[in-house]
Parts: structure tokens; C-alpha cells; sequence
């Protein structure tokens, strides 16, 4: 079987396959399992035409209806675009306009809908980092409501909510489902693991630092072997030019937010612990109530923005950079430093999304083997000094459709029958084998990828594994995403250009949070779930409480731990 169906060709196939007929029947959706399903799917032939038999039965009251959607442009979501929503015309006869642009766009359309009432989309893919904003603004339906009421003629019977691995991170604290995952991609460790178990390189590495060379477990040995590679001579494996032990960017630009609102606050240790995410402080530093109600972002008020252990996370990530980095990193955006540790040079990166993994495994990139199989692997990522167990160690994106109260009915009801289609067991498997991005158990259980995973660089064996439950985006206590999210890059940009230290740019980051927190408590916008704030203590107060906010340790520098990476894959099976 292809499993590396790509693109541009097969897209093209089926585009022209699927011209829409007059009507929609079973036709189009049998040639459409012929053509581009096949066995790559965690139903049986029978189930698949029973499954779209569904589709083509509820979609009738819809069909010759045009409807809008968006996400932001990310392989998964072009495959939906180019391939499945021509198919789902064919089968239903509901035309879909999926438009796909920049991640902030789609966040700008989905305000704009918010603050008009204008139905922009009939439905949108965008992050569960929301999830806070929706549940408490109330401007998104909440799905469980919807499936029960409203949406009940048109939500497929073999959805199986259970079967979404991400369906906490999209539950409001009310119970309620406000998102239906489509995609998800984690950010984990990256390293050469030919680097790692070339027998000189072992030596050395022993000699110099008196423990084996291996996956880190906490930051010391990941600075212990960034300094170890960089600069190092490797001609003798075929590296050609200089040799990098970290990787990362620092360019003052809006994906620089995304580096640290994407968890790397919790990977130091920063928060709470609790899954999906820290209680009451999560990973963005900002404390809640017992009802969930924020109430403080700085140390004053209870928070941890500008804690100890976030002041250690951001002057880390600025050393690393600065010390085992190229010199161009750091004036690179996430786009542009992505592709980077493909290219060869570097040995290891803390804070890698998996969404590269696609890019990753082109025949021809010196990271790769001759046998297909990739001369890297990932890991769980390494934590910092004030993280202990329980606590979320990273990020996983969980972009998710969401539809708007301002959306008219009929409009909604043909969305979600897409939506459905797109993340229905009938075709996820084949849509996670072109992305990669995963949002079903049944997909990652099945044996097409017990198959591929040996060049997939441990990507399904972490998802297989139990630690990935500590990777989540951002949760609840984040009440309105687009306002805060913002302020991140302005005030982490300062500390990376050197305009500012590490503990002012947070102090300015945490103030800038509470003035948004002080004026959408005052407003009232988010009734009696936004925000109550702390009254204003001595720091001291908190940071001698329990838990996050967490007091400066004496010694930030922990006993290094690394693990032998094929030790660490026999401890998940």
C-alpha cells in the first residue's frame, strides 16, 4: 500500500473524480472508498458504506447548498481542502468553500464574528487553546446541547465521542463538549539519534560529563549536551560545516508567543500539577477560583507569570539560544526555524512540534536513511528544575471545529455533517497517514501504523504511550485567548532583544494580563464565570503557599538524568 500519499497528484485525481453530481447517492461514495479510502480505514468496507449511507441520508435537505469554512494552512488541513471536500460534495451534494490561511487569520475571522454577529463561516477550525474564551463568552455552541438538540438529525451515530483522544481538552469546566477535534500535534524533544549511539561520541561524552549520553530527562542534561555537540567535529559521520546542540527562534514576531503561551512555562515546572492542566495555576500562570474564575496572573496576586520558575524558563531559553544555536536563530520566526534541524547540523531540539514530521522524512534530507528510516527520533520532552510529577511537561495543538451561535441554523447543521465527515472513522486513517496529525485511538491503534512507524521516528509510540497524556493545549483558565495570547510575543520579544531582563519582561507580561483581566471583570462580558481579582499581597505571601507560584530554589542546576532511548521505548510497551 502507498502510504505516502502526498499530494498534489492524487489531490488532483480526486477533484476530478469528483465533479458533483445532480444529486448525491451512494455512487460517489463507493467510487470515493475505492479511489482514495481502500483498507486505510479503522472500519470494514461494510461499516465505511454505512457510515456514508448516514452522510448521504442526513445531507439531503441540504443538497445544492454552498457553505464556508476555514482553517489555518497545515498539510492535514489542505488534504481536507483539495481532496475530502470535493468528495463530500460528490456524496451529499452540499458544496464546501474551505478556505485556508495564517493561524492569527483565522483568530482575527473568528473575533470579527464575535464582536459583529456577522456570519463570516458557517464553521471554523481553530485551536482548543480557546476553549476558555468559548466556554465562558458562550458565542460558540456547546456541542454536547447541539448533538441533543438542534444537531441531532444530522450527528452521525458512529461518531464515538470516547474515540477522540483530545475530547478534554476541547470540555468546558461545565461538562459541556464546546469543539470537536480535527487535528493534533504535540511539541516534543528532537534529537540525531546516530549522534547519540556513535560509540565515539558515547566516549567522549562519558569522559567529559561523567554519565552516558542519552535522552535528557531534565534541563541540566539537555544543556550538559548541547555544549557537547556544539562546535563538535563530525566530518567523520558526513557533516559537513558547523555542528549546533540546541535549536530555537527569538525573532520579535507574533509566532514568538506561540514558543512560550505553547506551554514552555509548564515544561520549567511553572505551574500546577493536574491534567489537562495545572489547578489552580495553569501553565500561563494565571490562577483561578473554585469556580474557575480567574483571579491574579503576577506573583501578587497569586499567580506565576512572573514566578521564579518562569523567570528560570524564559532566561534558559535566551542562554540556549544565544550559547548552542546558530547565529541566525535568533532572528528567525517558527516558520522559518522549523525546517532547521532537517537540515543536518543540529543534534537536539527541546521544543519540536510533531507537525514537522512530515517534512521530516523526505528521501533526500541528509536526516534520513537510505531505507526510508529517519536518523532522528522524538521523545517526551525534558523538564525543568521546578517541575515534579503530575504537572503538564508540554504542548499538543488541538485544532478543533467550532460553531458560532451567530451562524443561522440550516447553515450549521450542513457544516457539521463536513466536520463530521472529515474526522469520521471512515477516513481518518488515511487522513492521518498524509498529516500525521492524530485525533482517534481506533487510527493510532491500527496496524497500517504498526507498519510505518518504524520510519516515523518514534511519533507512534509516543501517541501509543501513556505519557502523552501530559501534553495539552491551553485550558480553561485563559478566559479570552485572542486578547491575552497577544501580549506574550510584545513582552517575551523584549527579553530576547536584551531591551529587557528576563524578571522585568514578565513583570510587564503579568500587569499587561491583569489589566485585561481588571477590565473584563469590570465589564461583565463573561457574567459570573470572568474574572474576580486578588487583592494585592506581599509576593512572599503566596510563594510560601503549596504549590505554583513556587519560590526561587537555591540551587537551579539539578543532578543531570538521561535515558537510553530504545529503554525508554521498552518502558511504554
Amino acid at each position: 500500500m502507498n502510504l505516502r500519499l502526498k499530494g498534489t497528484t492524487a489531490m488532483g485525481l480526486v477533484a476530478c473524480m469528483f465533479a458533483a453530481p445532480a444529486f448525491a447517492d451512494m455512487d460517489a461514495a463507493k467510487a470515493f472508498l475505492d479511489s482514495e479510502i481502500g483498507d486505510l480505514s479503522a472500519l470494514s468496507r461494510a461499516d465505511q458504506e454505512a457510515e456514508l449511507q448516514f452522510f448521504v441520508d442526513a445531507a439531503a435537505p441540504y443538497a445544492g447548498m454552498s457553505i464556508n469554512v476555514v482553517s489555518e494552512t497545515i498539510g492535514t488541513h489542505t488534504y481536507e481542502s483539495t481532496v475530502l471536500a470535493p468528495a463530500f460534495e460528490a456524496i451529499t451534494g452540499i458544496k464546501v468553500t474551505h478556505d485556508l490561511i495564517g493561524e492569527g487569520d483565522v483568530v482575527e475571522k473568528l473575533q470579527t464574528q464575535m464582536q459583529s454577529g456577522e456570519n463570516i463561516y458557517d464553521a471554523y477550525i481553530n485551536d482548543s487553546d480557546l476553549i476558555g474564551t468559548h466556554w465562558r463568552y458562550q458565542q460558540a455552541r456547546n456541542l454536547t446541547d447541539w448533538m441533543a438538540g438542534e444537531g441531532a438529525a444530522v450527528t452521525n451515530p458512529n461518531l464515538d465521542l470516547e474515540d477522540f483522544i483530545g475530547l478534554s481538552f476541547t470540555t468546558g469546566p461545565d461538562g459541556k463538549v464546546y469543539q470537536l477535534p480535527d487535528q493534533q500535534f504535540a511539541n516534543l524533544y528532537w534529537f540525531r539519534y546516530d549522534w547519540f549511539n556513535d560509540d565515539i561520541n558515547k566516549a567522549d561524552f562519558k569522559a567529559k560529563y561523567g554519565y552516558d549520553l542519552g535522552v535528557p530527562v531534565n534541563w541540566s542534561a539537555y544543556e550538559d549536551i548541547a555544549e557537547f555537540f556544539t562546535g563538535r567535529d563530525l566530518s567523520r559521520m558526513g557533516v559537513d560545516g558547523d555542528v549546533f546542540g540546541n535549536m530555537d527562534y527569538g525573532k520579535k514576531d507574533p509566532s514568538l508567543g506561540w514558543r512560550y503561551t505553547d506551554a514552555w512555562l509548564s515544561m520549567a515546572g511553572a505551574g500546577d500539577k493536574g491534567e489537562p492542566n495545572g489547578l489552580p495555576v495553569d501553565e500561563w500562570g494565571i490562577r483561578v477560583n473554585e469556580k474557575s474564575q480567574p483571579v491574579g496572573s503576577c506573583v501578587a496576586r497569586g499567580g506565576a507569570t512572573n514566578g521564579p520558575a518562569a523567570v528560570y524558563a524564559v532566561t534558559k531559553a535566551i542562554e540556549w539560544l544565544e550559547k548552542y544555536s546558530p547565529p541566525a536563530a535568533a532572528g528567525m520566526t517558527f516558520s522559518e526555524a522549523g525546517p532547521i534541524p532537517a537540515q543536518g547540523n543540529v543534534a537536539q531540539q527541546m521544543f519540536w512540534y510533531t507537525a514537522f514530521t512530515a517534512a521530516s522524512i523526505e528521501p533526500d534530507l541528509p536526516v534520513m536513511n537510505e531505507d526510508g528510516t529517519p536518523k532522528w527520533r522524538m521523545a517526551p520532552s525534558p523538564h525543568g528544575a521546578y517541575w515534579s510529577e503530575g504537572t503538564k511537561i508540554g504542548y499538543q495543538d488541538a485544532g478543533s471545529w467550532t460553531l458560532m451561535e451567530s451562524t443561522p441554523v440550516d447553515r450549521a447543521q450542513a457544516a457539521w455533517l463536513y466536520a463530521q465527515f472529515v474526522t469520521s472513522k471512515t477516513v481518518d486513517v488515511k487522513k492521518s497517514h498524509v498529516g500525521l496529525t492524530f485525533i482517534r485511538e481506533s487510527t493510532i491503534q491500527h496496524e497500517s501504523f504498526t507498519e510505518r512507524a518504524p520510519k516515523l521516528g518514534g511519533l507512534i509510540e509516543f501517541y501509543r504511550s501513556p505519557a502523552r497524556v501530559q501534553w495539552s493545549p491551553t485550558g480553561t483558565n485563559v478566559p479570552d485567548y485572542p486578547k491575552l495570547a497577544q501580549l506574550w510575543w510584545q513582552n517575551i520579544g523584549d527579553a530576547m532583544s536584551g531591551a529587557k531582563t528576563p524578571q522585568e519582561a514578565l513583570d510587564s507580561l503579568c500587569a499587561d494580563q491583569e489589566k485585561v483581566l481588571i477590565r473584563l471583570e469590570r465589564a461583565g462580558v463573561q457574567g459570573d464565570i470572568g474574572p474576580v481579582m486578588n487583592d494585592e499581597s506581599d509576593p512572599s505571601y503566596w510563594l510560601d503557599q503549596p504549590g505554583s507560584p513556587k519560590a526561587k530554589l537555591a540551587d537551579e542546576n539539578e543532578k543531570p538524568v538521561t535515558i537510553a532511548y530504545d529503554e525508554l521505548i521498552k518502558s511504554w510497551n
